[in-house]
Formats: C-alpha cells, structure tokens, sequence
C-alpha cells in the first residue's frame, strides 16, 4: 500500500514525531494513532453506557441508607483526666 501525505504541515507533524523518537516509523505512529481511534470509538456495553448516562444519586441509590445505623456524633469526653 502506498500513502501520500498532500499537506506540508501534516508532513512536518509526522516527520517530527519520528525525529524526536516517540516513533520508530510512519507504520508505529500510524498503529498507534489508529489504536487510539479504535478506543474512542469502541462500541460499549448496554451495562456500561447505562452507567454512564446515570447520575450520581442515582449511582449511589445501591448503597443508600446501609450506614444509617452508625453513630457519627462526636464524643466529648475525652476519656482522660484533666488536672487543672
């Protein structure tokens, strides 16, 4: 397969990311440019997207009122003698 870059400055991007060593050749930077594409726009799980579009009251509905038991007030006794 043969690619032809027609603008300059795309031209001047890729040859310097290669000079500069982030990439060993056109081949590693165009994987890995593809590769990060193909992340952005993976197809998502109906579970995960559900998540995604909840918001947090509803995110956190699963684990309401499962510490309404505890005791959070403070303690004001220190529980040490004080000599004055």
């Amino acid at each position: 397969m043969h690619i032809e870059i027609h603008e300059p400055d795309l031209e001047q991007r890729v040859l310097r990311q290669i000079q500069s060593g982030h990439y060993h050749d056109v081949n590693e930077l165009l994987t890995k440019a593809l590769d990060a594409l193909d992340e952005k726009t993976a197809p998502t799980s109906p579970e995960v997207a559900a998540l995604r579009r909840k918001n947090f009251v509803e995110l956190c509905d699963p684990v309401r009122g499962l510490a309404e038991d505890i005791d959070f007030s403070r303690n004001s006794s220190t529980a040490r003698p004080l000599d004055l």
